[in-house]
């Protein structure tokens, strides 16, 4: 008896689903960048372009007359994401260069050649991140979610800041997520080898996007440079490749999932909306400011973090 029960609930919902499918898809997308701002002239850096949201983002941006360098681990994938944009966009100017965010050497060796060939730099998305992998380490011995989500990102940014200000005005987008609201600096164990959960892990390199993104706007205060943090929204990517269980629930859920490109229109928005030019230090989803939890408006934890991440990577950084 309880299998048919089960089985009529199970057919009923499914009809629900299908039946108000085209509205759940409506209301999933989520908020759109309707900015028509032009960007010629202008040259723009996103971490992790290859593919998801990342892609997305560059190819929009690179239709506004951008010149676009896609900072990719994958040089190769890089190059197809890169080819697929020309294709839509023939005049596009794209450029794929090997940035592997869980190697500092590689981050250095980036940016040191990043300053040589550029000269002004006016958007720096930090886009690129892991989701829930199982315990492993960058090369630097940071456990991998803090350390590409959070540090690979602080020591890019860190290297760049200066061309970015005699750039101005120049913008900065974080990617965080949702997940924020769920996280915890752990000071005590940062790199989570006391016990590990990737959930857990991943949240917390989250928060610390959103507590780097605040601090950064703070200490930047007056120098024409923007730092704001993004929520996405729940997109359907390769992010959850990681996680056989994510990649079944993202499956069945599709219809309730964002696409690559209604994933990007917050991180385009916070790059190019004209009405931002002097909006800093806060947070947005869907293309309008959102809430942050308690724990990441926390300024003594942002500036805690602020140290820690520099003492983990051996700068200073003022």
């Amino acid at each position: 008896m309880w299998v048919f029960l089960f089985l009529a609930g199970l057919a009923a919902v499914t009809f629900l689903v299908v039946l108000f499918a085209p509205y759940i898809r409506r209301y999933a997308a989520g908020g759109v960048c309707v900015s028509s701002a032009r960007l010629d002239g202008k040259t723009v850096l996103i971490t992790g372009a290859n593919t998801g949201i990342g892609k997305e983002t560059a190819l929009d941006l690179a239709a506004r007359g951008a010149r676009v360098v896609m900072a990719c681990r994958d040089v190769d994938k890089g190059e197809g994401a890169a080819a697929s944009i020309r294709a839509a966009y023939p005049e596009a100017q794209v450029e794929v260069r090997e940035l592997d965010l869980a190697d500092t050497c590689s981050i250095r060796s980036f940016a040191q050649q990043f300053l040589r060939d550029f000269t002004q730099l006016h958007i720096l998305i930090n886009n690129a991140g892991v989701m829930m992998c199982p315990y492993t380490k960058t090369n630097d011995g940071f456990e991998m979610h803090i350390g590409v989500n959070h540090l690979g990102h602080f020591l890019l940014t860190s290297l760049l800041v200066g061309l970015l200000e005699r750039s101005a005005p120049a913008r900065i987008v974080v990617v965080s997520s949702l997940a924020h609201n769920f996280g915890w600096i752990r000071f005590h164990d940062l790199h989570s080898q006391g016990s590990y959960n990737s959930g857990l892990a991943y949240c917390q390199s989250k928060l610390a996007n959103v507590l780097f993104a605040r601090e950064l706007a703070r200490r930047l205060k007056g120098s024409n440079v923007t730092v704001n943090s993004v929520h996405p929204g729940t997109v359907n990517s390769d992010l959850t490749r990681h996680s056989t269980l994510m990649m079944i629930i993202f499956s069945v859920l599709s219809v309730f999932l964002k696409t690559p490109r209604e994933g990007a229109q917050t991180s385009i928005y916070c790059a190019v909306a004209e009405e931002l030019h002097s909006i800093s230090g806060k947070h947005f989803s869907d293309c309008s400011p959102a809430f942050v939890a308690p724990q990441g408006r926390s300024e003594e934890t942002a500036r805690r973090l602020w140290d820690a991440s520099c003492e983990l990577l051996g700068i200073q950084w003022d």
